[in-house]
C-alpha cells in the first residue's frame, strides 16, 4: 500500500465545547472539520508574512474527508496535527490527526488551492507560501502507513 510522504507543519490545541455535542452525546461530525479548519487557518495565518504582494488570491478547500474512529466527547482537548504533502503549481494536501490524551480519536484531510480571488481561477502558489512548504517537506517525513508490506 503506498502512502505520500507528508510533514507536521502545525499542532493546535482546541477545547471541546458543550455545544460541540449532539443529540447522541459526542462531538457532532461537522464539529471535525471545525477543528481541522481552525489548525489550517492558524498554520496559513503563521506563513502568510508576506501576503501583501500577493493581494487577490488566496487559499480554498476543494475537498475534504474526515475518518471518525473513536467519538470525541466533552470536556477536554482536542489536539489537531497537521501535515502536508508535497507542493503542487497550485495546490497542497493538508492532512490532519485528531488526538485526545495521545490517542488518535480521527484522521482527515483537505485539498488547499490557490485561486485568483477576482476569476475563481487556480493560481500559483506563491514563494512566501511553498518556501516553508518545501522547507518542511525535505525535512524527514512522518508515514502514518508503511510504504510497503515490507516496512
Amino acid at each position: 500500500m503506498m502512502q505520500h510522504a507528508r510533514s507536521l507543519v502545525h499542532t493546535s490545541t482546541q477545547p471541546i465545547r458543550w455545544g460541540d455535542m449532539d443529540a447522541v452525546g459526542h462531538v457532532n461530525n461537522t464539529v471535525y472539520f471545525r477543528y481541522m479548519e481552525q489548525a489550517r487557518i492558524e498554520w496559513l495565518i503563521s506563513v502568510r508574512a508576506d501576503w501583501e504582494s500577493h493581494k487577490g488570491f488566496g487559499p480554498v478547500i476543494v475537498n475534504a474527508s474526515c475518518t471518525f474512529l473513536v467519538p470525541l466527547v466533552y470536556p477536554g482537548e482536542v489536539e489537531v496535527r497537521m501535515y502536508v504533502g508535497d507542493p503542487g503549481r497550485t495546490s497542497i494536501g493538508s492532512f490532519y490527526d485528531l488526538l485526545m490524551g495521545g490517542k488518535k480519536y480521527a484522521e482527515g484531510a483537505a485539498k488547499i488551492v490557490w485561486i485568483d480571488l477576482a476569476t475563481g481561477r487556480s493560481a500559483p502558489l506563491p514563494d512566501v507560501v511553498t518556501a516553508p512548504l518545501r522547507a518542511a517537506t525535505a525535512k524527514p517525513v512522518e508515514r502514518s502507513v508503511p510504504l510497503t508490506d515490507l516496512d
